[in-house]
């Protein structure tokens, strides 16, 4: 299995349209077993699903999300867990242990009306 967490100097990055990097996590029998960083070359919103595809992603962590992405993630086979917020070595550590704390709902649907990343107002 392989986890993405939107990613910014080791914090879950909150506006996954805007990421720059994803922190990547390979899984085997319930364990990390390797790590790595990927640039996201400037794509951003819809697109970054493909660099999820291409990165063989079957899980992302994030915080919020705009509902385009989460269908595009959702048509890619990609299962999504937003709303998650802090260390993203945290976080998918505690995926693999089957621990995550998400918010299913939590998306962003403003990003014209605010400047910022998302985790202001309704973007959690």
């Amino acid at each position: 299995m392989r986890i993405a967490v939107t990613y910014d100097n080791g914090m879950i990055f909150q506006h996954f349209g805007r990421t720059t990097e994803f922190k990547v996590y390979d899984v085997q029998d319930g364990a990390i077993v390797n790590e790595q960083v990927i640039d996201t070359n400037g794509r951003g919103h819809g697109a970054l699903a493909g660099v999820l595809l291409e990165a063989q992603a079957d899980v992302l962590i994030c915080g919020g999300i705009g509902m385009g992405a989460q269908m595009a993630l959702r048509d890619a086979g990609i299962k999504l867990y937003p709303g998650v917020q802090g260390s993203a070595d945290a976080a998918a550590k505690a995926f693999v242990e089957g621990q995550l704390d998400y918010d299913p709902d939590a998306h962003c649907d403003h990003h014209e009306h605010h400047t910022g990343g998302c985790g202001h107002h309704q973007c959690h």
